[in-house]
This record gives structure tokens, C-alpha cells and sequence, in this order.
């Protein structure tokens, strides 16, 4: 099995986490040395700082459900898109759209790119 078709295997067990707040579940995907970029946000690079990122972020929302659309494989890569949906902290809730791109190595995530634009979630 290619890391190509680990990941495609996977990707359901990646966004549940995601979901869930499980930031370690989360960090399981990833290499030590991975790059995260959410948004426009800067990369934050190795696990430690993507951990700390994932965390703070889990914090400014009540939590959040991913649903796929599309999925694309390709040499060491992978890419999504669907829409995410985020209750906010006072319970109302908002549906944006989103692609994700991942570079692998190995069995694990060494890139991950979230293509989203975060305003509409903070804005009032």
C-alpha cells in the first residue's frame, strides 16, 4: 500500500479527530518534523508547536463537523475539499468551505495545508 492509499484510508479517522478536539489523535497523523499552515495564518513547523496551534484553536470554538466532497491522490500527495461546520462558543453556528492539500513521507502527514478563509467564524 502506497502512502498515497494509507492516508486515502485514513482520512476518515484524521478529520474524527479533527472533530472530536482530539488534538493527540491529531498529532498521531503527522511527522515530527510536519508543516501546518491553517488559513493565512503562518506555517507552524514540527509537532510540538502544530499541538500547541491545534489547541489553542480547539479553545475558540465549541467544536466542529467535516463533511468530504471531493478527494484527489497523487504521488506522496493528497488533497480534499468539503465544508466544515463550527458551532461557535455562544451555540450559533456557521458552514464554510475548505480544501486541504497533504504532503506525505512515509505513512505519515509531513504537510498540511488548510485552504479556508476563517473570518466569517470570528466575525459578529
Amino acid at each position: 500500500m502506497s502512502a498515497t492509499d494509507n492516508i486515502a484510508h485514513k482520512i476518515d479517522a484524521l478529520f474524527a479527530s479533527i472533530d472530536q478536539n482530539d488534538t493527540e489523535a491529531f498529532l498521531g497523523f503527522l511527522t515530527d518534523d510536519a508543516e501546518f499552515r491553517f488559513g493565512s495564518a503562518p506555517p507552524v513547523q514540527g509537532r510540538d508547536a502544530i499541538g500547541r496551534a491545534v489547541s489553542e484553536f480547539f479553545a475558540s470554538i465549541a467544536g466542529c463537523t467535516h463533511v468530504l466532497s471531493e478527494t484527489w491522490t497523487g504521488p506522496d500527495s493528497f488533497a480534499c475539499e468539503g465544508e466544515v461546520t463550527y458551532e461557535r462558543i455562544d451555540g450559533s453556528r456557521i458552514t464554510l468551505p475548505f480544501a486541504d492539500m497533504f504532503s506525505l513521507r512515509g505513512e505519515k502527514i509531513c504537510g498540511y495545508r488548510v485552504y479556508i478563509d476563517i473570518a466569517p467564524l470570528f466575525a459578529r
